[in-house]
């Protein structure tokens, strides 16, 4: 399996018990958790960098400034947002797997570190490191999970499709963000129809009762997260109208019963990741259970 070299990054804040909305306009956004009861703040900073750190001797070895450089230096162990770089066909419906990139990447990784003892691969004063990859490359199979965001205009080459089966049967996990609307959800089927035949992988709606929706936090739905300028513009959440009523979380699951692929289809989680500090009715509405969601879900994708 893919995941069991990466044993150490399963573990997580068993006290943590809730999450809950909040913004500290002081000294930049703050989410406002409780553990046991006692309510804090985590102030939107960097994580400390030793606490991601080898515990080898590395003092001789030159050591990367920058997440860049930390990502071309190879994979140390810590979890890295690792996102899928992929061509776009005209005749699908997305904007590019660049959306969101590389904010979302950052800010992510950062709430991972603040919200759960996932080790977060950091560099210079807490910087996450993030990578770009195609599917092609072998270091693909060095990421426990990958993020593809826009996926409804992915166009998958063979060698692409092959190999993403491959990462999928071999105990990895994909996340789709970001696509909206009938003629998205057709393409996008027909791309992972390219790399799990539906007949043996088929896509199912994945219920709210799953526990991956309460590995850590308790989620009662799925939010439909538009994009901030159409919040702030005219507070409605679909960017389809009537060909996106509400939003929906399927899955791939592999012959075993295991979630391969998690597909968040009608909302926009890249851009409450991206965007959340840009208006505090924005965070508190779709950052927030954005994230608790995300910490679910990845926890999950770690430790299955």
């Amino acid at each position: 399996m893919l995941l069991e070299a990466n044993g150490t990054l399963l573990a997580r804040g068993s006290s943590v018990r809730r999450f809950a909305a909040g913004l500290v306009v002081t000294c930049g956004l703050a989410v406002v958790a409780s553990i046991e009861g006692a309510q804090f703040a985590i102030p939107f900073t960097h994580p400390s960098k030793t606490a991601s750190a080898s515990q080898k001797d590395v003092s001789h070895v030159p050591q990367p400034t920058t997440p860049q450089q930390a990502a071309e230096s190879g994979y140390d162990g810590g979890l890295r947002f690792c996102r899928i770089q992929f061509n776009t066909s005209s005749e699908g419906d997305g904007a590019g797997w660049f959306v969101d990139y590389p904010r979302a990447d950052e800010n992510l990784s950062i709430r991972l570190s603040q919200l759960t003892k996932l080790p977060i691969t950091t560099v210079g004063e807490g910087d996450p490191v993030h990578i770009v990859l195609r599917l092609t490359e072998t270091e693909l199979f060095q990421c426990p999970w990958v993020m593809m965001t826009e996926p409804g205009g992915a166009d998958f080459s063979e060698a692409e499709a092959k190999q993403l089966g491959e990462y999928l049967r071999k105990g990895g996990f994909l996340w789709a963000d970001d696509f909206w609307g009938t003629h998205a959800w057709e393409w996008w089927s027909m791309q992972m129809a390219k790399a799990l035949p539906p007949g043996e992988f088929p896509i199912v709606d994945v219920p709210i009762d799953h526990p991956m929706f309460h590995t850590m936090f308790d989620v009662k739905e799925i939010p439909q997260i538009p994009n901030i300028g159409q919040w702030v513009s005219t507070h409605t959440t679909s960017e389809r109208g009537a060909d996106s009523p509400q939003a929906y979380a399927r899955a791939i699951f592999d012959k075993k019963g295991r979630l391969m692929v998690f597909m968040t289809f009608d909302t926009d989680f890249g851009d409450s990741f991206e965007r959340e500090t840009e208006s505090p009715d924005y965070f508190q509405n779709f950052s927030v259970p954005a994230y608790e969601i995300a910490a679910d879900v990845l926890i999950y994708a770690l430790t299955h």
